[in-house]
């Protein structure tokens, strides 16, 4: 048996950002991010502040708007207005999901984003500008998981990749990528039959299910390429509570490659949302610019 190779996300997530940082070089404004958060569960608490310390520290301008969990909708879509049409804000992020018994619709407030500043991908036109193969702002989970493979020299064309989950935030999106990159994409859900027959065809298998050991080593062709997206939270025999993925431990042993949980592909979403950052300020500047050329 042979150990796979550990395809840790942190020294891809440092590569990524340092080509952020290049491409801010000469830039005539810095790129600002906004995130915008409702309520205080702890765990958008963290992940909200561990975005806006990431972009400061590769020199992006950040700020977190924080609202109490009676936010209306119609509050919350004017704070969406009013950030659209700040010219010192490059990107805006609302974290997901909303709290329980809060009022606005997420599917509303996401498609209120001016999609030129939807820094994570998700607003309508950006998912229509993926499918169309056209320049865009591409969701930031997916684009990881892409840039991951790049720092890792790992090839997907003529690949059979297969994906298990059809969500637009993992599934859809990274399908889209992947055939961008000329493999051969399954899409794998809760309704298709015979699982194991369809994950022993990939050469790359992507997981986003969010149930532990759901990828058995039995459900891994030897040698293929495992990226874990999942983080399932439980408590192990000593009472201590930990982070794993979908995949069974002893997947290792089966394939050529994997992403740890946690480690894996969580650096890289990060990353990309504040890499959105930079291009949504480089495009809206060169926007601005040609505006006020002469005819």
């Amino acid at each position: 048996m042979s150990t796979a190779l550990n395809l840790a996300g942190d020294p891809a997530a440092e590569a990524l950002l340092n080509r952020a940082k290049e491409e801010m070089q000469g830039l005539s404004a810095v790129p600002n991010l906004v995130v915008v958060r409702i309520g205080d569960d702890p765990a958008s608490v963290s992940y909200t502040r561990m975005k806006t310390r990431r972009a400061k520290k590769v020199g992006l301008n950040s700020s977190l708007i924080e609202l109490p969990t009676t936010t209306s909708e119609a509050e919350m879509l004017e704070l969406i207005k009013k950030l659209n049409l700040d010219n010192a804000v490059s990107g805006i992020l609302v974290q997901l999901p909303f709290p329980k018994g809060s009022e606005p619709d997420e599917k509303r407030i996401l498609e209120a984003i001016d999609p030129a500043k939807d820094v994570d991908g998700l607003h309508v036109v950006n998912v229509g500008r993926l499918w169309a193969g056209e320049p865009g702002l591409r969701p930031c989970t997916p684009a990881g998981v892409i840039s991951m493979l790049d720092f890792y020299g790992i090839d997907l064309a003529g690949k059979r990749v297969v994906i298990v989950n059809r969500s637009q935030l993992v599934g859809k999106p990274l399908a889209a990528l992947m055939l961008e990159r000329n493999a051969t994409v399954t899409i794998a859900h809760s309704r298709t039959a015979d699982m194991k027959a369809v994950t022993l065809e990939a050469d790359v298998l992507v997981t986003a299910v969010g149930r532990v050991n759901f990828i058995t080593p039995e459900m891994v062709k030897s040698g293929a390429v495992v990226i874990d997206v999942s983080i399932n939270r439980i408590t192990d025999l000593n009472g201590e509570a930990k982070l794993v993925g979908d995949c069974h431990p002893d997947v290792v042993n089966v394939a050529s490659a994997l992403t740890p949980v946690p480690g894996g592909v969580g650096p890289m979403t990060v990353s990309h949302l504040l890499y959105n950052t930079v291009q949504a300020c480089k495009q809206q500047l060169a926007t601005r610019a040609k505006l006020l050329q002469p005819e």
